[in-house]
């Protein structure tokens, strides 16, 4: 049986048998503890660098370029939605067509392999040119624009206005480009949704020299003279101190010239070179139809 000093031998080294059992759990307890702190930091950093390259990526996918402002590509609008826009199909290689009327509605052979030409053959061409007016309506976005078209005043750019939304050529377009300094005016009728499209032919220019631009005036846009298709402007503000007589003037707002000043005024994204740039507020056609 063991003696007083014998027990207490044996609880001493039990005790130091508790005592290294308790370190040598501390000291695991300890290891995956740090083990844990090093994954954890190891996912967040993960997290982290993933993110960045998101939104690095994200970034480089949504740069303005400044001198693309005439891309065929869909422009945002307010609500985050693309605008309409469509591409045009290509066009066969062949001979320019021309017509022998007096509006003599040409193709210009140089101009065919644009990219954002539309084939949409080219309007009738009669003797006399008709010289009546016609109603044209503008379903759009924002409301429902009514333009008389005066055939007296440009009677070749209004048959070929007419023979357009008779091809539903302006059905859901939208209108790429709007200016509210110098000059105040909303430009539409380019498919693309650019400022760089239209159909296969050109129409001369007309009236000219009795030209007026008065809020609420629709003209013609051109690269020049006798370069007239399907692009017009509406004038929301009084140009006739900005706008030199270069715009043939095919008619007038009759009802909607509020929508078309509400555009205006709520500014643009300044884009294109010539002046103004897409509409903060946008505007496209939904229908664009001839009123009986």
């Amino acid at each position: 049986m063991p003696n007083s000093k014998q027990r207490r031998e044996q609880a001493r080294r039990h005790l130091e048998r508790q005592l290294v059992r308790r370190q040598q759990r501390d000291l695991r307890r300890r290891k995956l503890n740090l083990i844990g702190t090093v994954v954890g930091v190891l996912v967040l950093f993960a997290v982290v660098i993933t993110t960045v390259l998101m939104l690095s990526h994200e970034d480089k996918g949504n740069t303005a370029d400044p001198a693309a402002s005439n891309s065929a590509s869909p422009s945002p609008s307010a609500t985050g939605s693309p605008l309409p826009s469509r591409a045009p199909s290509p066009i066969a290689a062949r001979s320019p067509k021309k017509t022998d009327g007096p509006c003599k509605y040409a193709e210009d052979a140089t101009k065919l392999t644009a990219g954002n030409l539309f084939d949409v053959g080219l309007p009738p061409d009669p003797k006399p040119t008709p010289t009546g007016n016609a109603t044209a309506v503008f379903l759009t976005n924002q409301g429902t624009i009514t333009v008389t078209l005066d055939g007296a005043s440009a009677p070749c750019n209004v048959q070929s206005i007419k023979y357009l939304i008779s091809k539903k050529f302006y059905d859901n377009t939208s209108c790429p480009r709007s200016v509210n300094s110098g000059i105040f005016v909303v430009q539409c009728g380019d498919p693309s949704g650019t400022t760089s499209g239209g159909p296969t032919y050109t129409t001369k220019d007309e009236g000219l020299t009795k030209a007026s631009y008065t809020e609420g005036t629709l003209a013609m846009a051109n690269s020049g003279p006798n370069t007239n298709g399907s692009q017009f402007f509406f004038i929301t503000k009084d140009s006739n101190g900005s706008l030199g007589k270069n715009y043939s003037v095919i008619g007038h707002v009759s009802s909607g010239l509020d929508i078309l000043q509400k555009v205006a005024t709520g500014g643009d994204d300044g884009s294109n070179q010539a002046g103004g740039g897409k509409p903060n507020v946008p505007l496209y056609f939904k229908t664009v139809t001839l009123k009986a």
